[in-house]
């Protein structure tokens, strides 16, 4: 009994040494430097304020800092940036998406399923212990080596319990549970990659099926012009001072025109039922408030970003869940590293076993044994050794994941934030080409009333009208869409 207890003693004392984590084999995680060249942090175009200033090539000129109209993009703007539009509607959508969104609610289960399996992680700390029970009827055969003496039919019953506890000296276990927990993390972060990505595609379908109603409102105040002009060209043929060529000519404008209209209403359609399945409802279910065209100037002030801050590119969802699928890999290094060294284990036994069932519960049938054991694999085929290895390749490879995800995060700002600015410019000049436009309708009208032009001039200022106006709702539409890029580009929707 007393080897038993010192088994006992000893066996504990090993297994709080290694639980206070004195040797755990593998490498150990250290957050990963990010090296950024200072050029990355400038923010494209910082110095291309939307002015009407213009070079001597005819392009715009930067503005002095005086003349930088645009605010600075904040934190808090960043983090709810559906308010700043100040659109009830698009507010809600957002808003509400986090609880009935499809894909969101599955990126939930995912971070759901980590986090038992982190808790599960914790079991093989623990000692494992299996309940056995048994009851069997043995018949011995007369001719057999027992002789015809012997009894012929033999009973066993028997209960118990058979436990295993192993003592993590080596920190296998200990690494399984750092993995389980760099997997959580990253499930946290998947979530929240899944949040900005929702938010920002409702607000980019959101903006996408105002920008085509504000062209349907477009096309239809052409068409009702158009068919004025027609309709007058259409009475003075009839009243015999009028010209074939320019009514016919009149008519396959207004054709051309009311042609647009079908296609239009099918994006309309379109963007109106993705925004019902990124806001978790059926399709059609929300018609009825987004089919009200919104009679409001979508664009808000303009943004300008001075540099491009590297704690909030470390902070991006998709950058933190590769740095943490990187923590997993490390830690499972520990775990493969854990599988070339022996593996120390208390093993025991206790219950009751007897042939027959009236002493089955007496203290005689009480059986039981305790004892450490050991493993070690001695010889594998080089199996082991090549697994580390491959594990080590796939650590190098998480890593260079990483600074892949870093790289990434910079190119989406950059690129959203002089997408976004240069799109000012392009509606700046678009303004001008429209009033242009109309000035130039109208004249065309007044010198073909007067007989001093024929009517190929209002046809082709009247198509000209049409293009410049619809590419003016279009830029417009696109500036806001823009501009929800950089916000998602940012971490859009996720504290930082």
């Amino acid at each position: 009994m007393k080897k038993i207890n010192d088994i006992v003693v000893l066996t504990l004392a090993v297994s709080v040494i290694s639980g206070c984590g004195i040797l755990a084999v593998g490498p150990d995680f250290q957050s990963p430097e990010v090296i950024v060249d200072d050029s990355a942090l400038k923010a494209p175009g910082a110095g291309w304020p939307m002015t009407t200033n213009l070079t001597e090539t005819g392009e715009f000129k930067p503005a002095t800092a005086a003349e930088d109209p645009r605010t600075e993009l904040k934190a808090e703007e960043i983090r709810t940036w559906w308010r700043q539009f100040n659109d009830e509607l698009l507010s809600s959508l957002v808003e509400n998406a986090v609880s009935n969104n499809r894909t969101f609610l599955m990126a939930q289960q995912r971070l759901e399923q980590a986090r038992w399996r982190y808790s599960g992680s914790w079991s093989d700390m623990m000692p494992q212990i299996t309940g056995v029970g048994s009851a069997s009827r043995a018949h011995v055969s007369e001719n057999g080596s027992a002789g015809a003496n012997a009894y012929t039919r033999r009973d066993t019953f028997r209960t118990g319990f058979d436990a295993t506890w192993e003592i993590d000296i080596f920190g296998g276990v200990r690494r399984g549970i750092e993995e389980a927990d760099a997997l959580m993390s990253k499930a946290h972060c998947d979530l929240a990659d899944a949040w900005v990505s929702l938010s920002s595609e409702i607000g980019s379908q959101y903006v996408a099926l105002r920008t085509v109603q504000e062209r349907l409102k477009v096309a239809r105040a052409n068409l009702v012009l158009q068919t004025e002009t027609y309709d007058i060209l259409k009475s003075r043929m009839q009243s015999g001072i009028g010209d074939e060529l320019a009514v016919n000519q009149a008519k396959y404008n207004v054709e051309q025109t009311r042609a647009t209209i079908p296609n239009l209403l099918a994006k309309e359609e379109g963007h109106m039922n993705a925004l019902a399945v990124l806001a978790g409802t059926m399709p059609g279910a929300l018609h009825s408030q987004l089919q009200k065209p919104l009679d409001r100037d979508w664009l808000v002030e303009p943004k300008k970003l001075s540099e491009i801050p590297l704690n909030v590119m470390r902070t991006r969802p998709d950058v933190r869940a590769a740095e943490h699928a990187l923590a997993a890999q490390v830690a499972h290094v520990g775990v493969a590293a854990s599988l070339l060294f022996p593996k120390f284990c208390l093993n025991g036994s206790l219950g009751l076993e007897s042939i027959q069932a009236s002493k089955y519960l007496e203290r005689g049938s009480v059986y039981g044994s305790i004892g450490p054991s050991v493993s070690w694999p001695i010889f594998q085929g080089g199996n082991l050794v090549a697994n580390l290895k491959a594990e080590e390749a796939a650590m190098d490879e998480a890593a260079l994941r990483y600074e892949l995800a870093i790289q990434t995060a910079f190119s989406e700002v950059r690129s959203a934030y002089s997408t976004y600015t240069q799109e000012y410019h392009r509606y700046e000049s678009l303004k001008g080409a429209v009033k242009a436009a109309k000035d130039a309708e109208a004249i065309s009208q007044d010198l073909y009333k007067n007989g001093l032009s024929d009517f190929n001039n209002v046809l082709d200022a009247q198509r000209s009208l049409l293009a410049l106006e619809e590419a003016l709702t279009v830029s417009r539409g696109e500036i806001t869409q823009n501009l929800i890029s950089l916000y998602k580009a940012l971490g859009g929707g996720v504290s930082m």
